[in-house]
């Protein structure tokens, strides 16, 4: 199993002694107000001990997942320790999503139960797109939160938490105002098989519904050699499937002289020794080119999956939306990936209830459903969020209508899926086994086209491996099978 880091052990030692000499940053705000003018009575946060115990609740995409392992990371090397559970944390943190209503509200739900609790004694952060979206207003909601810190200020965690283990009582970093991409120095990988790896921060297309570019800053690509040379490292450390993430990830334009495309990226990953798989999401249909298709039909290593967000099938919620193509111009991507030699699994993300939606537009939306064949949507109703231009808009659709819609585009993919999976059984595909079943002799793991395959085997010490599985059922989210002897 590999190591939780993807630096060497003997890295460590040096790069703690960095962090631990950071000590401020023009970016971080801090108060030194008497605790009682900032806290509830009962609810003042101790100074932060050496070796404090932590706590992470992530919620939101791989994305956010992968932020927290690059918190945890910073965390680690300061000298805390991650505990499992939040009643033996001293520190708890957070990470937050924005993209949708529900998400931002279970973080203040969260941050809502300690008002209950006014002796809990731990130190609170909230992280992420809230914290970008929401700021300093978190303090006046939840005064007993001590650090309020956007995704863009990771890379500062260092000065942040150093303002908080001496005593200060309110700590922000909300600055999206850098050419710096988000990482950090050190980052815990939670996933002993896989491993994300950020390569575009932020996001330039402005759809009227969307809060990434507030909450994440512009777009932000890594340098080339920045993103191999920590491919190369994970390979050394028994990684061999990589993740690349952002959030319009084939948008991505290296910064430096060498100038890679995405493609060339892509296929430059793939040929780091040790690496058999590699992985992307999320791709702009507006970035989405022929050369793609032709790198994912020219290198096995790159996998035949492709996620590509529609949001509507309909041109004119697609312009409404501010989405930078229209529906036919969006088929020709399904097209071109339709016509690769290797068969490319497609998904997708869908908005039902925009404002101005019609059922015209809906019944659009169905047709562009049968049109692509996706083997797998994600299906959202709107939700109007902050400093986004579609709050401009009448958003006359009821949320009862919107749930009706909902169903309605989910029960015609779930009729595509049962079709298209279907006709997956008795093929034999190979799997990268993530997990095991309580029940004795009972796996999962991924294909290459990312679908989920739940297997039989009489061997034991599968995690990690590789391995050939016989498709023997399906059902609309998954395959059953059983592992080829």
């Amino acid at each position: 199993m590999p190591p939780s880091f993807d630096v060497r052990l003997d890295d460590l030692a040096a790069a703690r002694e960095e962090l631990r000499s950071a000590t401020s940053d023009s970016s971080v705000i801090c108060s030194e107000a008497p605790a009682g003018a900032l806290f509830p009575q009962g609810q003042e946060p101790e100074i932060v001990p050496h070796g404090a115990t932590f706590f992470i609740e992530t919620f939101g995409c791989q994305m956010n997942a992968h932020d927290s392992e690059k918190v945890a990371g910073v965390l680690l090397g300061r000298g805390y320790r991650q505990v499992d559970d939040l009643d033996s944390a001293k520190v708890v943190f957070y990470n937050t999503c924005s993209i949708r209503e529900k998400a931002a509200q279970k973080v203040f739900s969260r941050l809502g139960e300690y008002r209950k609790h006014p002796g809990h004694g731990k130190i609170i952060g909230v992280l992420g797109c809230v914290a970008q979206q929401e700021g300093e207003e978190i303090f006046e909601r939840a005064p007993w939160v001590s650090l309020v810190c956007g995704s863009a200020s990771y890379s500062k965690l260092p000065a942040l938490l150093a303002q908080l283990e001496a005593g200060n009582r309110r700590v922000t970093g909300l600055d999206t105002d850098t050419d710096e991409t988000f990482e950090t120095e050190i980052t815990r990988r939670d996933n002993p098989v896989r491993a994300y790896l950020t390569i575009i921060e932020g996001c330039d297309k402005s759809c009227s519904y969307c809060v990434v570019p507030y909450t994440r800053g512009p777009e932000r690509s890594r340098s080339s050699a920045s993103v191999l040379q920590e491919v190369r490292k994970l390979a050394d450390a028994g990684y061999s499937e990589i993740q690349l993430l952002g959030q319009t990830v084939n948008s991505y334009r290296d910064p430096t002289p060498r100038r890679l495309s995405f493609s060339e990226l892509l296929v430059a990953v793939a040929g780091v020794p040790g690496i058999r798989r590699v992985r992307f999401t999320t791709s702009h249909p507006r970035d989405f080119t022929r050369d793609i298709v032709e790198a994912i039909d020219a290198v096995p290593a790159l996998c035949d999956h492709v996620h590509l967000p529609v949001q509507s099938g309909s041109t004119r919620i697609l312009r409404s939306m501010q989405r930078t193509y229209t529906r036919e111009e969006y088929l020709e991507k399904i097209a071109l990936i339709r016509a690769a030699r290797r068969p490319i699994s497609v998904t997708s993300d869908i908005i039902v209830g925009f404002p101005g939606e019609t059922e015209q537009d809906l019944a659009e939306t169905l047709s562009l459903l049968d049109a692509a064949q996706y083997d797998g949507v994600f299906a959202f109703q709107y939700s109007p969020r902050p400093n986004t231009a579609s709050l401009q808009m009448a958003d006359t659709i009821s949320e009862q209508e919107k749930g009706r819609r909902l169903a309605v585009v989910q029960d015609r993919q779930r009729e595509i899926q049962v079709v298209r999976n279907n006709e997956l059984v008795g093929q034999t595909f190979e799997v990268l086994v993530d997990g095991a079943s309580r029940r004795p002799g009972q796996w999962a793991g991924r294909t290459s086209s990312n679908r989920i395959l739940n297997f039989s085997s009489p061997h034991s010490d599968l995690l990690g491996q590789y391995i050939q599985v016989r498709v023997t059922r399906a059902s609309p989210n998954s395959l059953v099978g059983e592992q080829v002897i």
